[in-house]
């Protein structure tokens, strides 16, 4: 049995991998929190102690940090949890840079960036696909609305698409996972351009969808000409700032979009043989298609439990990384 420390385990995305490492009945999963709530066996730290975390992780093999970047400035909760993993001899952690300099002289701890892409389930927005993660709103493109903003000329861009449920089986199978975990952990759902999912939207929705197309200039200074972009409530994010959030989440997404930022590699694929992720057309199909057919639509989950085995024992550190625009 393996020991699996969670970092920010009350977040949406650690509860769907919890959920996951749960079912297996492998593991004893281990949740740190700042507020103390209900599930798995939680501990309560402010992650500010660093003696105090090496004492949580002491005996932990396994560390999945999902504490997101804007509640962490200058990552140093992050890096004060790595510190930490390695004093009580964890493998595998993030931060990709501090991680490299800690590692440059010789290896002293494993570490892996889980990149995923984009997360699939927003595509069926309003349904809700998961059992945890909430989709509170649409992103670029809203298959209810039928609607779409995007950076002029960037229908070629490409990009990675993931359904979290996938997101969540890769994280469950990696801690079982005997080789060492990729730098890079590149994980592909499936592949699509801006445009090409404008049409499948189409062809899902059964009409033309109404695009925005937004310039360049206008995002670098600040300005998005669109009424189709969502208002996003990150918790956090204090009420009088949230439109200005929104704002620069919506600008670094779109810019970062049409750069193909989100176009990530498939390390977990290629070393995952069993691993079959959702395609974007399984996934329509389940949240949209049987509405083609009058059929009324609840949404839809899924759960593929991993059929891995534990073949020895190692820390390791993994964090789930969204791509940003440069």
């Amino acid at each position: 049995m393996v020991r699996v420390a969670i970092a920010g385990a009350s977040g949406k995305l650690a509860l769907e991998v919890i959920d996951k490492l749960a079912a297996a009945g492998k593991h004893e999963i281990l949740g740190l929190v700042r507020k103390s709530t209900w599930g798995v066996r939680y501990i309560q730290t402010s992650y500010q102690d660093e003696k105090e975390l090496v004492e949580i992780l002491d005996g932990v093999e396994t560390v999945l940090s999902f504490i997101v970047a804007h509640t962490d400035p200058n990552a140093e909760t992050a890096k004060r949890l790595i510190d930490a993993s390695i004093k009580a001899e964890a493998n595998k952690l993030e931060v990709k840079k501090y991680l490299e300099d800690i590692n440059k002289s010789k290896k002293v701890i494993e570490y892996s960036l889980f990149q995923p892409g984009a997360f699939m389930n927003y595509l069926g927005y309003p349904h809700q696909t998961t059992k945890y993660y909430q989709i509170d709103y649409a992103t670029f493109i809203d298959f209810e609305k039928a609607t779409a903003f995007i950076l002029e000329g960037s229908e070629s861009a490409e990009m990675s698409i993931t359904t979290i449920e996938d997101i969540a089986e890769v994280a469950a199978r990696a801690v079982d996972y005997e080789g060492d975990w990729p730098v890079v952990g590149g994980i592909t759902g499936d592949r699509v351009t801006i445009g090409e999912l404008i049409k499948l939207g189409e062809r899902y929705r059964g009409k033309p969808f109404q695009v925005d197309r937004l310039k360049l200039e206008d995002l670098k200074a600040g300005i998005v000409k669109t009424d189709f972009a969502p208002e996003i409530d990150v918790p956090g994010v204090p009420a009088e700032q949230k439109e200005y959030f929104s704002n620069v989440v919506v600008i670094g997404a779109t810019i970062s979009t049409a750069r193909g930022t989100w176009a990530t590699t498939d390390e977990w694929n290629k070393l995952l043989p069993e691993f079959k992720p959702t395609t974007i057309e399984e996934y329509l199909q389940k949240t949209w298609g049987s509405q083609t057919w009058g059929l009324f639509n609840l949404g839809w989950a899924k759960a593929r439990y991993p059929a891995c085995q534990y073949h020895g024992h190692k820390t390791s550190i993994g964090l789930i990384h969204l791509a940003q625009a440069s």
